[in-house]
């Protein structure tokens, strides 16, 4: 499956739905929107990042699997992810209160969330 790539415009808009009341209608597609741009902008495929029933990516450079669960795996909802996206939440805060479910020695994404409004060049 070929993917378009996500615009900068795209991801300013989807951060800007997501640091607000985020409409149930608009979890699914700005998921996939932050998701697609985490792993447009941090390619590689160490750790899977999955926000089911959205979307799930690989993404971040490093070693990878080929087979089966990979050994970095980061998996929450939509709403959490969309406020770990916003920095309504922090990374810290989403993993101790259980929100966000992280294994793997690669599986902390504290350096990548929030996200950052894209800049055009």
């Amino acid at each position: 499956m070929v993917r378009r790539a996500v615009t900068p415009q795209q991801v300013t808009d989807a951060i800007a739905v997501a640091s607000g009341a985020v409409d149930r209608s608009q979890i699914a597609p700005t998921v996939r929107v932050t998701l697609a741009w985490l792993a447009q902008t941090n390619p590689g495929r160490s750790v899977e990042i999955r926000v089911p029933p959205f979307a799930a990516v690989q993404a971040v450079a490093g070693p990878t699997h080929t087979r089966g669960t990979p050994p970095n795996v980061v998996e929450t909802d939509g709403p959490t992810w969309l406020a770990l996206v916003a920095g309504r939440m922090t990374w810290s805060d989403a993993v101790a209160g259980g929100l966000v479910r992280a294994s793997g020695s690669r599986a902390d994404l504290s350096n990548l969330l929030p996200l950052q409004h894209p800049t055009e060049d």
